[in-house]
């Protein structure tokens, strides 16, 4: 008796892209990486919540006061990109960050941005797992609108760098091809609010 045996298929490599070069324009300048929140630096909080979520490997894009986040936020074993131009707005980051990746073998890019701490680990599991091909857009929904993080299978990094300009981040893009977009709705599991302002902080503990 003779049998075939499948070949085992590769479970996809998901990685985490956190952006965190943000400078806190509308917080007096305190860049958002460096923000506290249960003790420590918001930019650790962000990275646990993405690997708690199934995402590996972890690249953190940083840009205000970046040697001090390097100094005083643990980020070991995260791969570290300093986007010199990040003052230009978070598009200039998203480019970094799927720059770095590119070539790393990662099947797809998960996008989470620093100053969104009511997203846990549950949401990024979720959108994670809406992974399907290189090809694959997806987005956390709440209450039926896009938000965060978004996922972007690695054939459309090209594409979506393209697209990002300016302190819109991919949304041209997202708007472009909203209709390719597999929402998973997270309201159950997340809020969606940025830590903005002076009054935002009090979301932080």
């Amino acid at each position: 008796m003779t049998r075939t045996t499948r070949p085992t298929e590769r479970t996809p490599a998901v990685a985490g892209l956190l952006l965190a070069a943000g400078g806190g324009r509308r917080l007096g300048g305190r860049p958002k990486a460096l923000l506290e929140h249960r003790g420590r630096p918001l930019v650790e909080h962000a990275v646990r919540v993405l690997r708690d979520g199934g995402c590996d490997p972890v690249h953190v894009v940083l840009g205000a006061a970046a040697d001090e986040v390097l100094a005083r936020a643990d980020l070991s074993g995260c791969a570290v990109t300093v986007n010199p131009e990040w003052a230009q707005g978070m598009g200039s980051s998203l480019r970094a960050g799927l720059g770095a990746l590119t070539g790393a073998g990662a099947d797809a890019a998960l996008v989470l941005l620093v100053d969104q701490p009511g997203i846990g680990a549950r949401a990024v599991d979720r959108v994670r797992s809406a992974y399907r091909s290189r090809r694959s857009l997806a987005a956390a929904a709440y209450d039926g609108e896009r938000g965060h993080p978004v996922l972007f299978g690695a054939d459309l990094w090209a594409e979506v760098a393209a697209d990002a300009v300016g302190d819109r981040g991919a949304r041209a893009y997202l708007r472009a091809h909203r209709d390719a977009i597999t929402l998973v709705e997270c309201s159950d599991v997340a809020q969606a609010y940025d830590i903005d302002t002076a009054e935002d902080l009090g979301h932080l503990e």
